[in-house]
């Protein structure tokens, strides 16, 4: 398998687009610390490639005692997914300093240091993959996403610094953007719409490809990312939205 004798740090990797890169992480033969603040389901708590942390990245400590954590149960970490995150709407006339704090504390602060408290097991083992999870609203925005877009967009500024900082070391760092991924929150999102039927329409059309995406398209992408196969890439950020970024809006089909 790509990633046998590997081991995968993800950030709330039990739910959601973390749970897709779990999961394709594991089919890759990846060994997997999950740190979120929730337990695991049964499945992945019975996996003997699992290991869970429960973990708030809202602690400064957080990023320290995760490395302490995968260096005791796997020897280190190989790979780091920098997937979890929060997102809120708010306008910019409505926003607190608290909460702008907070998105730029879990979204941004939190990469940072987990990226800096895994480097000394990233060099000792000869090298590593660092992908962080950025967003299309890193590239463009919503309405009233001002802190969750800017967040994004710092990410994605981070990867390439870092990528250019540590190919020294034999560690590469790539982000993707995941666009429109079919999740509990965003079925909740089209449901609330007057219209959920058309809504889903709607949003469909704004796909070239004809549908959104799952999870696990997001896995696939960090499985590859973190392979030998993508060896001579660093510094990149990989579009995964069907090709909505891509295509020009029209009033009309």
């Amino acid at each position: 398998m790509k990633l046998r004798n590997k081991v995968a740090v993800v950030t709330g990797g039990g739910r959601g687009i973390g749970r897709g890169i779990t999961e394709m992480l594991l089919k890759a033969d990846a060994q997997v610390l999950i740190a979120q603040r929730q337990p695991l389901g049964d499945d992945l708590n019975a996996n003997p490639n699992v290991s869970w942390l429960k973990s708030d990245l809202i602690d400064r400590n957080a990023p320290y005692a995760i490395a302490e954590h995968v260096n005791n149960v796997f020897g280190g970490a190989d790979i780091l997914v920098n997937n979890a995150g929060i997102m809120f709407e708010q306008s910019l006339d409505d926003m607190s300093e608290e909460e702008w704090d907070r998105m730029m504390i879990v979204n941004m602060r939190a990469p940072v240091f987990l990226a800096k408290a895994l480097l000394p097991q990233m060099r000792q083992r000869g090298g590593g993959s660092i992908i962080n999870i950025g967003s299309v609203e890193g590239l463009s925005a919503n309405p009233r996403h001002i802190a969750y877009c800017s967040s994004k967009a710092a990410i994605h500024g981070f990867t390439r610094a870092l990528a250019v900082d540590l190919g020294r070391d034999g560690i590469r760092c790539n982000a993707v953007a995941p666009g429109w991924i079919n999740s509990d929150l965003s079925s909740g999102y089209i449901q609330a719409q007057l219209s959920p039927e058309v809504a889903h329409k709607e949003l469909l059309r704004l796909h070239p490809v004809g549908h959104t995406g799952e999870p696990t398209d997001v896995g696939s992408c960090v499985v590859f990312l973190a392979s030998d196969e993508a060896r001579f890439i660093t510094g990149q950020v990989l579009v995964v939205d069907g090709g909505r970024t891509a295509k020009l809006s029209l009033p009309f089909d």
